[in-house]
């Protein structure tokens, strides 16, 4: 496991781990992925390359049998609390963006609010902001 990340690393660390929850990650996921980094303000100070570098870091300890539980403890150790609804409707953003929420994005966004200490209304209230995001017309 990697000794440190950065609090942009963990909410990426997060949005990557719900996307690949159920071993597929959609365009749209991958898309919403990349213009949440380009567009707010907790990742202004990064670049393209620097999500690709980070989404590979994240991926590799994905691999390993316990990986889901090391991504946790490293998001639970280094985002600040300030953060932690921001990671999880970052989550929700992203199990949305292609409007087929599945049961694995599900179980992994739980573990995420159980790991960061999140109330059910909170946690309904951001997915429920990110499906109404998007809906299409």
């Amino acid at each position: 496991m990697s000794d440190r990340i950065s609090p942009p690393e963990a909410l990426i660390y997060a949005m990557v781990t719900v996307s690949a929850a159920d071993r597929t990650i959609s365009t749209e996921e991958l898309d919403r992925i990349d213009s949440i980094v380009r567009d707010l303000p907790p990742f202004h100070a990064y670049t393209r390359h620097w999500l690709a570098d980070t989404a590979q870091q994240c991926g590799m300890i994905l691999k390993k049998p316990d990986g889901v539980d090391q991504v946790l403890a490293l998001i639970k150790k280094f985002l600040p609390a300030r953060l932690h609804e921001t990671a999880y409707v970052l989550c929700a953003e992203v199990a949305a963006s292609d409007l087929s929420v599945h049961t694995d994005e599900t179980h992994f966004m739980d573990l995420l609010a159980a790991t960061l200490g999140l109330d059910k209304e909170t946690c309904a209230a951001l997915e429920r902001g990110a499906r109404a995001r998007h809906q299409r017309a």
